[in-house]
């Protein structure tokens, strides 16, 4: 299997395919707590039958070129994720994604490997626009949309119910220009 380097710290992007469900189940329980306040993924997937179906749900796409899934490891342990959630290619659009387990958390992750999955979308699929749908109580969430360059486009106001509560939306952007423009900057 191909890894993409992440940098100098050992870290990796790689696929996640369905043989690796039960990896994949045993991350998610060690960040289940931590994933789980602003993201269902810990709901979905609860025992290795419900691991492997999100993880063939992403095959799927992946084969139908309307999304991806890539692991981020560190020394080889899966610690996180970065998804292209929907995949666009005929509009154009994107909307990207991600989760990391608590031991992972504070070390750039996440942007890095958003970095390489947006580019991509970009230079590779052709994608326009690529969206960041984040809780408004996210906050090193949005400081990602942030470091990617993104521009906070709107609030949804209590648009998505999630665990008893009604949670705010933000959508944040990148347009393919913007995103070429701040690759080539110094």
């Amino acid at each position: 299997m191909y890894a993409i380097s992440l940098g100098d710290d050992g870290a990796e992007l790689c696929p996640l395919e369905p043989w690796q469900a039960e990896e994949f189940l045993a991350h998610i329980d060690r960040g289940r707590e931590f994933i789980g306040r602003f993201n269902g993924l810990p709901d979905v997937v609860t025992d290795l039958e419900s691991s492997r179906a999100f993880l063939q749900a992403y095959a799927d796409r992946t084969a139908s070129d309307t999304g991806r899934i890539h692991g981020i490891r560190v020394d080889g342990t899966l610690v996180g994720a970065v998804i292209l959630r929907r995949l666009d290619v005929r509009q154009g659009v994107a909307e990207a994604g991600c989760w990391l387990e608590p031991a992972a958390v504070g070390r750039g992750l996440v942007t890095r490997a958003a970095r390489v999955i947006i580019d991509w979308a970009v230079e590779e699929r052709g994608i326009h626009r690529v969206e960041w749908w984040v809780s408004s109580g996210n906050e090193p969430s949005i400081a990602v949309a942030r470091r990617l360059g993104m521009t906070k486009e709107g609030v949804l106001r209590e648009i998505h119910p999630y665990r008893g509560e009604r949670h705010d939306e933000e959508v944040w952007a990148v347009l393919a220009p913007e995103w070429r423009a701040a690759r080539q900057a110094p």
